[in-house]
């Protein structure tokens, strides 16, 4: 009888080591055999109906045809190389407040949209903004004030918002084409690190009033075509064109190639900018925040730095005031050079 148990122990022992996974006792090594010489596992695009393998086939596919469309517009192709740029992503602004959307108008900032609360009181200023935006065609919107709270984020509203359409960022290459295009030489300020909507609003003035054919702006850290940008323009902004560079020193670098000279505006300058030589050649003027300057690298990206001569005890000019004073400058040599 107890061998008989230990028998059955033993049974069931075995029958469950047999119902293990892998190789067993007796086997020989075929299943390892059966493996040999299968190679690598190919990999998810190479794999026949795999859908990682026709998603690579669509795109061999698309850029075929990007390329034969490309070949098919014959001469008129833009060929020259495009400096890095990335699509501007800002959405809509609204100004809120009484005299903030007056001013606005009065300053014909680009302008979708007026919204007016129900049952408020029409003073002096709503009555002219509500004038102004007919005169312009704006679409003037009566909504309840629950409505402009829900717009304006919980700002000061007073019961009028005004809505501001994204700015539409020209490419970098424009700005060289512009002057290309009215033959003239080109001359372009790029802003590194100016964060004040104002400082650019100025720069553009100061850019439009010089003959600058464009300014610059990267596209981050750096103040955008805003409100506050467009009012501090008085109107220059519709007439010069702003782009943005996705990397600033690239681009930089990029209108170095195409025969730019960039010229950088710090304290630290080599030279003086009275005596900037090649100011009459085609140039790009940088221009550095008040607090730090230009960037190290884009510094390092500069052909020559100038400074402007000032006071000891001024520590520094704005970026409104200091393009100012070397654009008049830039354009001073030029006016002499075109007399030679």
């Amino acid at each position: 009888m107890a061998g008989g148990k230990r028998g059955g122990q033993g049974g069931r022992g075995n029958k469950a080591s047999s119902s293990r996974k892998g190789a067993q006792i007796g086997s020989g090594g075929n299943r390892r055999k059966a493996l040999e010489g299968k190679g690598p596992t190919p990999r998810a695009e190479d794999r026949t109906g795999h859908p990682a393998a026709r998603r690579a086939a669509a795109a061999v596919k698309r850029t075929q045809t990007q390329g034969a469309k490309a070949r098919s517009a014959g001469s008129g192709t833009r060929t020259a190389p495009k400096v890095p740029y990335k699509a501007n992503r800002q959405i809509s602004e609204l100004i809120a407040g009484r005299n903030s959307v007056v001013e606005a108008l009065r300053a014909d900032v680009p302008c979708t949209a007026l919204f007016v609360a129900q049952n408020i009181d029409a003073d002096d200023r709503v009555r002219e903004a509500v004038m102004l935006a007919n005169q312009r065609g704006i679409p003037l919107m009566e909504v309840t004030r629950q409505e402009v709270d829900r717009l304006t984020d919980g700002a000061i509203h007073q019961g009028v918002a005004l809505q501001i359409p994204p700015y539409e960022y020209a490419h970098p290459d424009d700005l060289v084409v512009r002057a290309t295009d009215a033959s003239e030489t080109p001359l372009i300020v790029a802003l590194d690190g100016v964060t004040d909507p104002r400082n650019l609003g100025a720069v553009i003035r100061s850019a439009a009033a010089f003959g600058a054919h464009g300014v610059l702006v990267p596209e981050r850290r750096s103040a955008g075509m805003t409100a506050g940008a467009w009012k501090t323009s008085a109107g220059a902004a519709a007439r010069i064109q702003v782009a943005q560079a996705g990397n600033l020193t690239r681009t930089l670098e990029a209108y170095r190639k195409q025969g730019l000279l960039v010229v950088g505006l710090s304290a630290r300058g080599t030279v003086n900018l009275s005596e900037l030589e090649g100011a009459a050649d085609p140039l790009v003027l940088v221009v550095g925040s008040e607090d730090k300057g230009l960037s190290r690298l884009v510094e390092q990206t500069c052909d020559i730095t100038v400074r402007i001569p000032i006071a000891a005890k001024t520590e520094s000019l704005n970026a409104g005031v200091a393009t100012s004073i070397a654009l008049y400058e830039v354009a001073q040599h030029r006016s002499r050079a075109s007399r030679l």
